[in-house]
């Protein structure tokens, strides 16, 4: 199995080189657009142009606020090409969240939709800074000092729009262009990268042109990507799985990448079997969603592989029900550019189902304890930590923060649990935030999650833990039902009673037709606290101390 060239390289480079190689080949489809290679670089180009004309200097922060489109993928392309910090904004914060990220990360200039998927974006970003819809002079955000509406037509005065910003370009030469772009340097930051989860305000990671463009380099060359590939992927670009994992990979291969605006089971399938898509991505929910929609028809698929971040009852259903032989597993964080373990498409589908898979080459992966950070011996399970050219610079303007996100000897903390074979393939076996103790026991929901999905009569399950006067915690399992078979919460116990160590089976369970009401984060992960707080609720629960 050949690896991949680590060379550094800046986004800029990159993208030069694939249009030279594939210029009127597909780059983008959406429902807004069509595009070559070569209309990306040209459009691109443009936009570094109109930034610079701005007064846009290398390092300044650019936000988007966009869903996925074709102008997020050249806007940020157009800031890497000038050094220009991409800020990828969380299309489902609320007003406070959005104050919070572009306080903190000194957005300089803002790229943002009026109204996307019924949220009025224009009017929740006046509510964060009144100084818009005037003479625009930031109050409450000092660092701003442009708004960008992508919609044709603005709904507010003292916001530019994107046909003026780019008659400002116009003006710029090809010369001050290739002299401001050739200051760019691999190490230079690329992106700041709020983390998703259920913390109520992220931190913002720093990620280096190497850190991304390495990492979708090393992760394409494991799919085994190819310019003649259709990859389809839902991931929001606001996530790194969206800017690394589609973006940078279609980038770095000459794919063409395809992508709908919102997670729709029933559009995703659509552009599956229209746009003959090949490759697709994705983690549990987005998979068994698309596997238990009534529209699912594995005859009219294209796919081939793909990468899925999921537990092997569904890595199997993904290989049996949807076809994909060549799908690959994926472990990684927001921290680590983000991928740090991969699997070879070309490994015995039982390593990649189990979720066995060795490090990225460049990459360190080693299992220590948690509170003393030494190396655990032999198969023992500890904290994955991680060393290497995918490791991230740091949070931005949070110096505590990032010095406890590492051990004393260098080593990036993940907070999750791994374990690995006699081969030195290791796979992620939960998160140490998530473990619950039961009776003094600990258990992993994935676990157990793993055991309801092996259920013929179920599409999805998410387990946590919850408050119990005698045990102190016990598990508790919300689960969607796919229709296939009558399945009721007494049969459920019982199938997890003949599986599981008895601590491991829920003393509670619940059907529910989705998960998007009680709290889905950005990356399509449930949000495991508010599940919690759900649980509490539903079953009149001691509230957690």
């Amino acid at each position: 199995m050949s690896e991949v060239d680590l060379h550094p390289i800046c986004l800029k480079d990159a993208l030069t080189q694939t249009a030279f190689k594939y210029p009127h080949q597909e780059s983008y489809v959406g429902p807004d657009a069509r595009r070559t290679w070569q209309q990306t670089l040209d459009n691109s180009k443009n936009l570094a142009k109109a930034l610079l004309a701005l007064g846009l200097q290398r390092g300044d922060h650019v936000g988007i606020l966009l869903g996925n489109c074709s102008q997020w993928i050249e806007i940020f392309f157009g800031c890497a090409m000038i050094g220009a910090v991409t800020v990828p904004i969380n299309t489902r914060f609320k007003k406070n969240e959005l104050e919070y990220c572009l306080k903190q990360s000194d957005v300089k200039v803002l790229f943002f939709i009026d109204q996307f998927l019924n949220i009025d974006f224009a009017s929740m970003l006046k509510s964060v800074e009144p100084a818009l819809g005037s003479a625009f002079t930031a109050q409450v955000l000092p660092k701003l000092r442009h708004c960008i509406s992508c919609s044709i037509s603005p709904q507010m005065d003292g916001v530019m729009g994107m046909h003026a910003l780019m008659n400002l370009g116009l003006g710029v030469t090809d010369q001050e262009f290739e002299l401001r772009s050739g200051e760019v340097t691999p190490s230079d930051v690329l992106l700041i990268q709020f983390t998703s989860g259920t913390t109520s305000f992220p931190k913002g990671v720093m990620l280096t042109h190497s850190n991304m463009l390495l990492n979708a380099r090393a992760v394409g060359s494991r799919m085994k990507v190819s310019s003649q590939d259709r990859y389809f992927s839902i991931r929001p670009y606001f996530h790194v799985a969206g800017s690394t994992l589609s973006i940078l990979v279609s980038l770095n291969t000459g794919c063409c990448l395809l992508t709908l605006p919102k997670f729709d089971v029933k559009e995703n399938l659509k552009v599956l079997f229209e746009e003959k898509c090949t490759l697709i991505s994705g983690n549990d929910t987005i998979f068994l969603s698309l596997i238990g929609d009534s529209d699912f028809d594995a005859n009219r698929l294209f796919l081939t592989g793909g990468w899925a971040a999921v537990d092997p009852g569904v890595m199997q259903k993904i290989h049996d029900q949807m076809g994909l032989k060549s799908i690959c597993n994926a472990y990684g964080q927001s921290e680590a550019s983000p991928n740090v373990l991969f699997s070879h498409c070309d490994e015995p589908f039982e390593l990649r189902k189990a979720g066995f898979a060795k490090p990225l080459l460049g990459v360190e992966v080693r299992l220590a304890d948690p509170l003393t950070d030494e190396e655990v011996n032999g198969f023992e399970t500890g904290e994955i930590q991680v060393k290497g050219w995918n490791v991230m610079k740091g949070y931005y303007n949070m110096p505590r923060e990032t010095a406890k996100a590492f051990t004393s000897d260098g080593w990036l903390k993940t907070g999750d649990l791994g374990e690995c074979d006699a081969d030195k393939r290791f796979r992620m076996v939960g998160r140490l935030k998530d473990i619950f103790r039961v009776g003094g026991e600990n258990v992993a929901p994935s676990e157990v999650e793993e055991v309801l999905h092996a259920h013929p009569g179920i599409q999805q399950a998410q387990v946590v833990g919850v408050p119990d006067q005698r045990l102190g915690e016990v598990c508790a399992a919300f689960v969607i039902s796919n229709g296939v078979q009558n399945v009721t919460e007494e049969d459920l116990i019982l199938w997890c009673k003949e599986r599981c160590a008895n601590f491991k089976v829920p003393k509670y369970v619940a059907f529910v037709d989705s998960f998007d009401r009680i709290g889905m984060t950005g990356s399509s992960k449930v949000q495991k606290n508010k599940l919690i707080d759900y649980a509490i609720e539903l079953w009149s629960l001691a509230p957690r101390s």
